[in-house]
């Protein structure tokens, strides 16, 4: 029989970079119901400290720490100061992550910086201070899960998000070989196209057609990470490392010209999809319609869709 102890993350202290909404509010939920306290690490005090009230509601102990995920020091003042309230660090969520839109053509260098200051060398900087607080702790162990995309094995971006995220995927896997030594797993998860507030935008006719392209048919929730997150961050992946673990619903796999037939209706409908994105939209202040969309949240993303299918979606 199997041991369900395995996922069970009672009395773990965990971190969640970029954890206000989004994945990042999904994972901390996550480690929360498995029994953690976790940590809220974002730039956004007002919404990150909602997120921190409903986990300490829900009867776990939160507190929400403000952190650019860029910037060295500030990196290592936010470890200490989930330290200081946790007393120990267990699980780190690295998922603090931004993208720029733009043809590689016309791309910014300050963009480029940006994307890999925050995507790269933020979740390296992260990283290293989290490892550097396990090895103080007796035992001595840890658990880091990386925040990649599948954007780091296609290419439907720009260079600058896929090159980051492809990057995370490569450093993920060469801090696994070092830290392993000290049992610290080092694993990352590559996720699709998610319904988060930066998706807020994408036009109705545009998720419609990442069902068709999905084999899972639907459109990714921060609630489809859940099992993921828990997994990485417990014993029950203690001989897991180095590993991209993509949760994807098969996207990555359709090589299809045409859009997939279905033989049952999917796990999960449209009403469905949207439950956590309008949780978060309210969270932030931002209206929606039925479907959870409003144009003016990423103008810039509903603007390149009506580029790319040629009409306003």
């Amino acid at each position: 029989m199997a041991d369900l102890s395995l996922f069970d993350l009672t009395g773990k202290k965990a971190l969640v970079t970029g954890g206000a909404v989004g994945i990042g509010r999904g994972c901390a939920w996550a480690l929360a119901q498995a029994g953690a306290d976790v940590a809220i690490v974002d730039l956004d005090e007002t919404t990150g400290t909602k997120t921190a009230e409903e986990i300490k509601d829900r009867g776990r102990d939160a507190l929400f720490v403000a952190c650019d995920v860029s910037d060295k020091p500030q990196v290592q003042a936010m470890v200490a100061r989930v330290v200081q309230r946790f007393g120990r660090l267990d699980i780190a969520v690295n998922n603090a992550g931004i993208g720029i839109l733009g043809g590689d053509e016309q791309f910014a260098l300050e963009d480029w910086n940006k994307v890999m200051g925050v995507n790269l060398t933020g979740t390296w900087l992260c990283a290293q201070a989290e490892a550097q607080q396990f090895l103080r702790q007796q035992p001595i162990e840890g658990k880091i899960i990386n925040i990649a995309s599948m954007s780091a094995t296609i290419s439907n971006c720009n260079a600058a998000y896929n090159a980051s995220k492809a990057a995370v995927v490569q450093m993920t896997r060469m801090l696994a070989a070092q830290w392993g030594r000290c049992n610290i797993n080092v694993n990352c998860i590559s996720p699709s196209y998610l319904l988060t507030p930066m998706h807020a935008s994408t036009p109705v006719v545009v998720r419609q057609r990442i069902r068709e392209l999905t084999p899972m048919g639907h459109v990714q929730r921060p609630e489809d990470l859940f099992g993921a997150a828990i997994f990485l961050a417990s014993a029950a992946s203690n001989f897991v490392t180095g590993h991209d673990l993509m949760v994807d619903g098969g996207h990555t796999l359709n090589a299809w010209l045409v859009p997939l037939s279905r033989d049952v209706p999917p796990r999960v409908g449209p009403e469905e999809e949207t439950v956590q994105l309008k949780h978060d939209l309210d969270a932030l202040g931002f209206d929606y319609d039925a479907d959870g969309i409003n144009p003016d949240v990423h103008p810039e993303v509903a603007n390149a869709f009506k580029a790319a299918f040629g009409s306003d979606p």
